[in-house]
């Protein structure tokens, strides 16, 4: 059974940073892209980052450029998000995805497993 499990978020002031993990078990997916998404009350999923399935391709929303790093550790089955200038923008739930293929998208219909996401919590 294939269980992605997010973990890391928590309550942080305004500026401050947090490293969000996800591990996946139940098969290897070292073959395939990983991204992030989050999603805020009251508002849709949307796209954070996605990183190719060698951590060579990464892409970034517009919103979180220069701020957020994305890696992986496919020895471990594990992605990273690393979240640094923290806004209150940027509360929501976090959720990692694997994708359908070695290819970096943003296009959350492209990931086939998701995780139950972790909180994070930023305050002014």
């Amino acid at each position: 059974q294939v269980q992605l499990v997010e973990s890391g978020g928590g309550l942080v002031q305004a500026g401050g940073s947090l490293r969000l993990s996800c591990v996946a078990s139940g098969r290897t997916f070292s073959s395939y892209a990983m991204g992030w998404f989050r999603q805020a009350p009251g508002y849709e999923r949307e796209f954070v980052a996605t990183i190719s399935w060698n951590g060579v391709g990464t892409r970034y929303a517009d919103s979180v450029k220069g701020r957020f790093t994305i890696s992986r550790d496919n020895a471990k089955n594990t992605v990273y998000l690393q979240m640094n200038s923290l806004k209150p923008d940027d509360t929501a739930v976090y959720y990692c995805a694997v994708g359908s293929s070695a290819l970096i998208t943003t296009i959350p219909e492209r990931y086939n497993y998701w995780g139950q996401g972790t909180l994070v919590t930023v305050s002014s």
